[in-house]
């Protein structure tokens, strides 16, 4: 069993930890999760994938090594869509109005509304484009990073990326919301309140679908994904733009402004409260710091344990 784990990098051990939990959170609410034995089937397949990838990569070249970093593009949306079944499962309480109060203790007001007072067509579409943009910032800075061979920048990237996922599917379990859109709006004014130019309601409507509430969904309130608490969108983007610095990637300028606005857009298309921008940022640095230590402690597992079987 240690030799077949020396192939496995840090990115590696996470994720086939996470999907065993996954594995084991569905059988045990199995009553409550549909076709839960597909799930579980799945996860364990994906596992097999990973220590597949982690040990042909470690004997083969360029288009192995690639692949085996690019699997999260598997891994990523199959957690989020097992997430949508498994949060409603283990809680059925939303907490959108312990979130609201947070806010507005803060800054006595409710900063969705604030934001209408400076809303316009152009910012609204500018803002929606770089929400958008979310799943390709890390794609970004990975090719960037890949292009210039650092390749143990390269591999950082991917380990806090799927780390920083994994805990904030944590957080969706543990504080279910649904968000501003839904609580303190109407969802359906949405088009009419913040209207974009060109791309925004197709951006708009990919969005939405993304968090299975298409276009023509009754009752998407009751339908949507629980995750807005801690806001994943800041996390990640706070975790690629203080990665890309940490390296000096060429790319870091692009992703410090078009993150930024992201951010901001969070809340502005009012997916998010601020307490969950504060979560995000939070969880954003805990993610670096456990990240960090959990790959150290694993590299000298590794080293040590290839020296041990060798002698």
């Amino acid at each position: 069993m240690k030799k077949f784990l020396l192939y496995y990098n840090t990115t590696d051990l996470i994720n086939s930890v996470f999907f065993l939990l996954l594995t084991a959170a569905v059988i045990l609410w199995a009553p409550h999760v549909p076709h839960w034995y597909l799930f579980a089937a799945g996860n364990l397949l994906l596992v097999a994938l990973v220590g597949f990838l982690a040990h042909i990569a470690a004997r083969r070249g360029h288009f192995w090594n690639l692949l085996h970093g690019y699997y999260l593009l598997l891994c990523v949306p199959l957690a989020f869509k097992e997430m949508y079944h498994l949060v409603p499962a283990i809680h059925q309480v939303d907490y959108d109005a312990a979130l609201i109060a947070i806010d507005r203790m803060i800054f006595g007001f409710d900063p969705t509304h604030w934001t209408m007072a400076w809303s316009s067509p152009l910012l609204t579409e500018i803002l929606q484009i770089a929400y958008g943009t979310y799943y390709f910032l890390p794609l970004i800075l990975t090719i960037d990073l890949y292009r210039k061979k650092r390749v143990r920048a390269f591999k950082h990237v991917f380990l806090f990326v799927m780390l920083g996922f994994y805990l904030s599917y944590i957080g969706y379990v543990a504080v279910p919301g649904i968000g501003p859109r839904f609580t303190l709006h109407e969802f359906a004014d949405k088009d009419a309140e913040l209207p974009g130019l060109l791309v925004t309601t197709f951006l708009r409507d990919n969005t939405n679908a993304g968090e299975s509430i298409p276009r023509g969904t009754a009752y998407p309130a009751a339908k949507v994904q629980r995750d807005v608490f801690p806001s994943g969108h800041t996390e990640m983007t706070l975790i690629v733009m203080l990665i890309a610095f940490r390296y000096r990637a060429r790319t870091r300028w692009l992703l410090l402004v078009g993150g930024s606005l992201l951010i901001i857009a969070t809340v502005y298309l009012r997916y998010h409260y601020v307490i969950d921008l504060i979560a995000g940022a939070t969880l954003a640095w805990l993610t670096l710091e456990l990240g960090g230590y959990l790959d150290e402690r694993w590299t000298r597992w590794r080293e040590k344990t290839a020296r041990t079987l060798a002698t």
